[in-house]
């Protein structure tokens, strides 16, 4: 990688979950919409900048880096894709709100007090953003989420280790293997999170395997991109722990898993419209998630999520690329970055 100006990220996280927000110094990424540029982030030509940014010595696997662009369509005010160890990712509810905090909180998009709406434009479509802001802070942000819908419901895989194990695919702004985690003799609670993290990261390539989804009007958009595991709880609160490559719990309730599990609750005749539920992480932060409303993708029934959440921001990084780094590229290794580094840094 050639010396290039020096990337100024904001380092935020939302309710505990690493979102560095990266709104200075990102080079201009190709692509007519910001699907293409997603696109374009996942093919060879992007894995030097994602690799760059994503990989150590610069960055941990327990983050995301989310690249600011101007938006292409003049109804957002900003447009952002998620970068994390393994892809570039459509949209994502947690990385949605510490853009929105980095973006107000720095001026980058002016603030108005006691509340200030904020369009982001996404791969997978334009998602508001609700933000309650007080003395120049941004206290809490509720995020508008695509469209999300059924994919299939009941889908089992016979596994050696774990026998039959069921999963709904859904789509919450990318898909979704949704698996009770009973089915695996564990429980969402710090404990386990190994465990669940090794578990999900197996159960994620078996079910990509055997249930290829694409999105029907957003090809970009293919794959299941994780597994989250879900726990009712006796209180009616779910908790949720959604595994992320390359083998690691997300530290939030996930606002995309949680927009994909409101649509298997609504597809199950288990949610109405107007009611909130609340999912908590592993780790007890929590996101509300009200089902706004019902509506049509792609001829298909799906639901309008809302999630609400708080994000902090707590500093700043300035990315800058040396010519003469001998790990510009990065690097991954399995003490860290767990048994799938390998897929991460092939040479490593």
């Amino acid at each position: 990688m050639t010396a290039a100006p020096a990337i100024r990220m904001i380092n935020a996280h939302a309710e505990g979950e690493l979102g560095y927000v990266a709104i200075d110094g990102v080079p201009e990424i190709p692509g007519r919409t910001i699907a293409d540029r997603l696109d374009w982030l996942n093919s060879d030509a992007g894995i030097p900048l994602r690799r760059h940014l994503m990989l150590a010595p610069r960055a941990n696997p327990a983050c995301s880096v989310n690249l600011i662009m101007d938006p292409v369509d003049p109804a957002a005010d900003a447009a952002f894709v998620i970068l994390q160890p393994n892809a570039a990712h459509a949209s994502s509810g947690s990385n949605s709100i510490c853009v929105t905090t980095a973006l107000l909180e720095t001026g980058r998009i002016p603030m108005n007090e006691p509340q200030t709406m904020v369009t982001l434009e996404t791969a997978a479509g334009l998602v508001t953003a609700t933000a309650s802001c007080r003395d120049g802070k941004c206290e809490r942000v509720a995020i508008d989420m695509v469209p999300s819908f059924v994919e299939a419901l009941d889908v089992v895989l016979d596994t050696s280790e774990w026998g039959p194990v069921k999963a709904d695919i859904c789509y919450g702004g990318v898909f979704y293997a949704l698996v009770d985690v009973g089915q695996v003799g564990l429980s969402i609670i710090p404990r386990d999170a190994a465990e669940l993290a090794r578990i999900g990261m197996v159960l994620r390539e078996m079910f990509s395997a055997a249930y290829p989804a694409v999105h029907p009007e957003i090809p970009a958009i293919n794959g299941i991109a994780y597994v989250m595991f879900r726990q009712a709880g006796a209180d009616g609160q779910t908790r949720t722990a959604t595994v992320m490559p390359p083998g690691r719990l997300d530290r939030s309730p996930c606002g995309t898993g949680s927009s994909a599990h409101l649509a298997s609750l609504h597809a199950r005749g288990q949610i109405s419209v107007g009611e909130t539920i609340t999912t908590r992480s592993v780790i007890g932060s929590a996101f509300e998630v009200t089902l706004l409303g019902v509506t049509e993708a792609a001829g298909r029934t799906a639901i309008l999520p809302r999630i609400s959440g708080r994000g902090w921001r707590f500093g700043e990084t300035l990315v800058e690329s040396d010519p003469s780094d001998i790990f510009a590229s990065g690097y991954a290794v399995t003490d860290v970055w767990g048994p799938d580094a390998a897929t991460l840094d092939p040479d490593g």
